[in-house]
């Protein structure tokens, strides 16, 4: 089947600067993809240049098989039937919610449009609001509206460009969601923009990890977690340390921590020295175990401590555990290991290790 959206070695530059380059992924019907990274990293140019607000330097961006832009031709954004919703939400401050929902519908016939509306409205459950302004409304409401605004004329794709950054961070996870259902409803097909890895968990089908205009992996949120391509990739998603290992066998590593079981990368062979990525999951507090390592920082997450701990040779894991297990600050605690998911790169350094946290 060809996929809705199709990106194949695309390049930006502005002037004599890279932003993107050789960048390639493609998105199926329904689906939603997003591009997640940190700041500079080039997420938002690839956005903007699906929309048509960004010319290519080279390389194809087609949808629904139709070439929209390469390095001779470019298709102008309202040519695109390509929606987007922006950091600001951007509704129109004297048009009231129906307006707003209705602004791209004005070739449709009238019953129509309001047929629309009221879907759109009761679909976001704000049928009672259709005569409120945007000034009127919350933070969540209105990224709501300005999401079904953008959903309002059907368009082929949705693009949707940090669309959680303005509102407090208590709200950004479960709004994520919300969106996420309201997108499904419609069978929507959508690429969002962020920086941040709850949203893009909360949200994304399958998820882009960009650094410096590439991606360094397409996949899963769970494979982003369990399995990083690269160390970029590790320390990016989620939190964790290296510590120093040595390849025993083919799926045998020793460390600190005890040997460790599970596949290792064909160009580690037996003997070479390794780092090993251990997240806090697979360090498990317990009292009873025979390894031991001392609290040198906590942070309550409510349901769970996060334990920063120094291990006897001076190496630093961290540990996630039930809150009722609290400790202080230069206390000793039991630990064990409890791994599912080797992760071995290359030595890069020959001491210590580092934390990814």
């Amino acid at each position: 089947m060809q996929p809705r959206l199709e990106v194949s070695k695309i390049n930006v530059s502005y002037g004599d600067k890279a932003i993107v380059q050789e960048l390639s992924f493609s998105l199926a019907e329904g689906r939603i993809g997003c591009l997640l990274g940190p700041s500079g990293c080039g997420k938002t140019t690839v956005l903007r240049a699906i929309a048509g607000f960004e010319r290519l330097s080279s390389g194809r961006i087609s949808v629904n098989g139709c070439r929209l832009s390469d390095d001779k031709q470019h298709l102008p954004p309202e040519q695109r039937q390509i929606g987007m919703v922006f950091q600001d939400f951007a509704l129109f401050p004297n048009m009231t919610v129906s307006g707003n929902i209705g602004f791209g519908l004005k070739g449709w016939r009238r019953e129509e449009q309001q047929q629309r509306i009221s879907q759109m409205l009761d679909m976001i459950g704000m049928s009672d609001l259709a005569k409120a302004y945007p000034h009127q409304l919350s933070g969540g409401q209105q990224q709501r509206v300005a999401l079904v605004r953008a959903m309002a004329p059907q368009p082929s794709m949705l693009l949707l460009d940090e669309p959680f950054s303005s509102l407090d961070i208590e709200l950004r996870e479960q709004l994520a969601r919300e969106v996420r259902d309201i997108l499904r409803q419609e069978n929507a097909t959508a690429i969002l923009v962020t920086h941040d890895q709850h949203e893009a968990f909360a949200m994304a089908d399958e998820i882009c990890v960009m650094d410096k205009g590439r991606i360094q992996q397409q996949d899963s949120a769970y494979n982003l977690y369990h399995k990083p391509a690269n160390r970029f990739v590790a320390g990016f998603v989620g939190e964790g340390v290296l510590i120093p290992g040595k390849v025993e066998s083919y799926d045998r590593v020793n460390t600190e921590l005890g040997p460790i079981q599970g596949l290792v990368p064909t160009g580690c062979k037996p003997g070479c020295k390794v780092d090993v990525l251990i997240r806090p999951d697979d360090i498990v507090h317990d009292d009873t175990a025979g390894e031991t390592a001392i609290v040198t920082d906590l942070a309550f997450r409510g349901s769970e401590f996060l334990y920063s701990l120094r291990m006897p040779s001076g190496i630093k894991v961290l540990c996630l555990a039930p809150s009722h297990h609290q400790h202080g600050i230069g206390e000793t605690i039991g630990i064990r290991l409890e791994f599912n998911h080797l992760v071995v790169f290359p030595r890069e350094h020959k001491t210590g290790n580092r934390s990814m946290a």
